[in-house]
């Protein structure tokens, strides 16, 4: 008799924890799901505040100078220590 009783109790306690299992998978594909989104949004807002907005004034100082003013290109061999300048 305690045999047969020890045996449900085992097979309640099984279905129990099947159930509990399931719904902690479940749980944990929804907040991974979660995870992915915010990590997808937190991207794209980042990469939007990274560039300006064709909109907005650039306040940047490159385009208040004049044209005269602008850093033209410059060979690296003018630059190298050691080389004869032109």
């Amino acid at each position: 008799m305690w045999l047969w009783l020890v045996t449900g109790f085992a097979a309640v306690a099984a279905v129990v924890a099947l159930i509990a299992v399931r719904r902690l998978r479940r749980r944990l594909g929804d907040l991974s799901e979660s995870y992915w989104e915010l990590r997808y949004e937190y991207t794209r807002l980042r990469s939007q505040v990274a560039r300006p907005s064709p909109d907005s004034p650039d306040d940047s100082p490159a385009t208040e100078s004049s044209p005269s003013t602008q850093v033209s290109y410059v060979p690296l061999s003018s630059i190298k220590p050691g080389s004869p300048k032109s």
